[in-house]
């Protein structure tokens, strides 16, 4: 029997070894290289995205509207002081003093289904008889007087 010998790895099988090194390396590089093109390079350069469904436009339903034509009249010999109405865009307006007989006219327009407020009050300089009066599309509305000189009424619906 012979004393065993020392066997040596010959050449070929140490490159084999370095060899599959520098394959988990370039394998290694590769899967980074992915990933980075994944999360930096932008979509125009990655190709087309995938068309994702889009939604429709809402369209507000129409809604009717109505116009109305407001007349407010003071009637009295005295004039009015203090004089408040709501008037088109319900803003309110207000003038000082007026001498009667005073009226203003206005259109208002809005939603057919909402309720309108039409208001003007005043303050009656006496003596004698201020009235207040809201007409609206030609109708009387709301009609109210005082006598009391310095009192402040309103006509209001």
């Amino acid at each position: 029997m012979g004393v065993p010998t020392a066997t040596r790895p010959d050449r070929d099988c140490a490159e084999r070894a370095k060899s599959a090194g520098s394959v988990v390396v370039v394998l290694f590089v590769l899967a980074a290289a992915f990933v980075v093109t994944s999360y930096v390079v932008p979509r125009s350069a990655r190709g087309p995205a995938k068309e994702e469904p889009v939604a429709a436009p809402v369209v507000p339903a129409a809604v009717a509207t109505v116009s109305h034509s407001v007349v407010y009249e003071l009637l009295g010999p005295d004039g009015a002081r203090n004089v408040t109405y709501a008037a088109a865009g319900s803003a309110l307006t207000q003038q000082a003093e007026v001498t009667t007989p005073w009226s203003v006219s206005f259109t208002r327009v809005g939603p057919a289904d909402r309720t309108e407020f039409y208001s003007i009050a005043a303050q009656n300089p006496g003596p004698g008889e201020l009235r207040c009066r809201i007409l609206v599309d030609g109708a009387v509305v709301a009609e109210k007087s005082v006598t009391e000189p310095g009192r402040l009424f309103s006509c209001a619906v």
